[in-house]
């Protein structure tokens, strides 16, 4: 074995045991350093709850906004007309409320959007205590493997920024985002048979814990590292305990059968088409307590092709004020807003308890962008459903001054609607008042 550190940028250390191997972030520290003969150091090439039914949580995130005049009302309180985007949301109207003037304080255009469940952007996580822990994560973080997952994240891996952004661990994590509405349907209701589920739990059996099996080695390499190095391991451990508890939620969860959904497996066609089936997947994984908590990212790979549309969904959302690319975007607009009815049409025609799915869910829409076209991340569009709050109105709040709001604050109000015993979110100053 090479005892020595590599130095080549583009390569990583790794830890190893007993067949196991942990690859490494970074570490300057490391350069040139050597380590005993018999050292596991070696060099790899680098690449809540009401007293009868649970609380849910979902969250859908729009990559590119909505463009301003079609989404916003004028008017403000109860019995406001709907705009052109959002007419589909007529017949629910007294099922959620609409904000206006929230938003995370941040700038970045494009590159705020990962903020958008968080608060934080990813450049300035690390100088928040807890990272740009999403609200979603956060709430899973109460879990305690009460249901099969956690939560689940589905969205496209492809985009402006090359993947999902919406979901990220206390730890830095991004959650990679479940693609398809096949791999979606298989994951919540396709069983492993008996012999594909005995060798799954040999290999379970076989890892243990991974951490524990390098622990000797890790403290050597400590001794090494200074203290901007120690922070990045310590950092990289967390992430390895994260994957480690998901191992024991799967032991957990291994031998007890998957609900039957009563449907077919789904075809793969494109996000446009598959958005529907993705929705349904959603609403059938909270009915059958698979998860209580999801997220849905739309962008990437929503093409403006499937609607007749030249140029491209980013491209019309940099309208520069042309009527015929305005147009084009409010028709995608619209066809996100009409999913999203129609899913909260579904959500409110399932019972659940002494009420429906959509009284015990909340429902989060909008995104990180306030404007696309001039990639601003202010005055974010937001839209709050069911969870059995006070609704029905257009919520006005002011940009800057007395009475300003972070939409932190909304994410602290959804937290304590779920049972998550927090003090705090993100940037939340509080929680946000009239909820309830």
């Amino acid at each position: 074995m090479n005892t020595h550190a590599p130095s080549s940028p583009n390569r990583r250390i790794f830890l190893r045991s007993t067949g196991i191997s942990l690859a490494l972030p970074l570490l300057e520290s490391l350069g040139g350093r050597l380590f005993a003969q018999n050292s596991a150091v070696g060099s790899l090439a680098g690449k809540a709850v009401n007293a009868e039914r649970p609380m849910r949580m979902v969250c859908i995130g729009n990559l590119l906004g909505f463009y301003p005049p079609a989404f916003f009302p004028t008017k403000t309180g109860a019995d406001y007309e709907l705009p052109e985007s959002i007419e589909a949301l007529k017949p629910h109207q007294k099922d959620f409320t609409l904000y206006s003037g929230l938003d995370h304080g941040v700038k970045g255009g494009h590159f705020a959007m990962s903020s958008f469940l968080s608060g934080v952007r990813t450049s300035d996580a690390k100088g928040m205590p807890e990272g740009n822990l999403t609200v979603d994560q956060r709430a899973a973080e109460t879990m305690g493997g009460a249901t099969r997952f956690p939560s689940l994240t589905l969205g496209s891996e492809d985009g402006i920024h090359g993947g999902c952004l919406m979901s990220w661990t206390r730890s830095g994590t991004r959650v990679p985002p479940i693609r398809t509405p096949r791999e979606l349907f298989r994951k919540l209701f396709v069983s492993d048979d008996a012999a594909s589920l005995a060798a799954s739990m040999d290999r379970l059996d076989m890892k243990g814990s991974i951490l524990d099996s390098v622990q000797g080695d890790a403290k050597s390499l400590q001794r090494h590292l200074g203290q901007r190095d120690k922070e990045k391991l310590d950092e990289y451990f967390t992430s390895v305990r994260d994957v480690e508890k998901q191992i024991e939620l799967h032991r957990k969860w291994a031998s007890v059968p998957k609900p039957d959904p009563q449907m077919k497996e789904p075809k793969n066609t494109d996000f446009v088409s598959d958005l529907p089936v993705m929705y349904d997947l959603i609403a059938l994984a909270l009915q059958t307590d698979s998860t209580r908590i999801a997220t849905l990212e739309i962008g990437g790979d929503f093409e403006a092709s499937a609607f007749g549309l030249n140029g491209g969904y980013h491209g019309l959302s940099h309208h520069g004020q042309r009527p015929d690319a305005i147009k084009g975007l409010i028709k995608m607009e619209r066809y996100q807003v009409e999913q999203f009815a129609k899913f909260l049409a579904k959500l409110k025609s399932i019972e659940d308890g002494a009420g429906t799915l959509l009284d015990h869910s909340m429902v989060l829409f909008g995104s990180g962008m306030g404007n696309a076209n001039s990639h601003q991340n202010n005055n974010l569009p937001i839209i709050l459903a069911g969870g059995g709050l006070k609704h029905g109105e257009h919520k006005a709040h002011p940009a800057k001054g007395p009475g300003r709001q972070l939409l932190c604050n909304l994410y602290l109000s959804m937290l304590h609607r779920f049972g998550a015993e927090v003090e705090k979110f993100g940037t939340s100053t509080g929680t946000l008042t009239g909820l309830a």
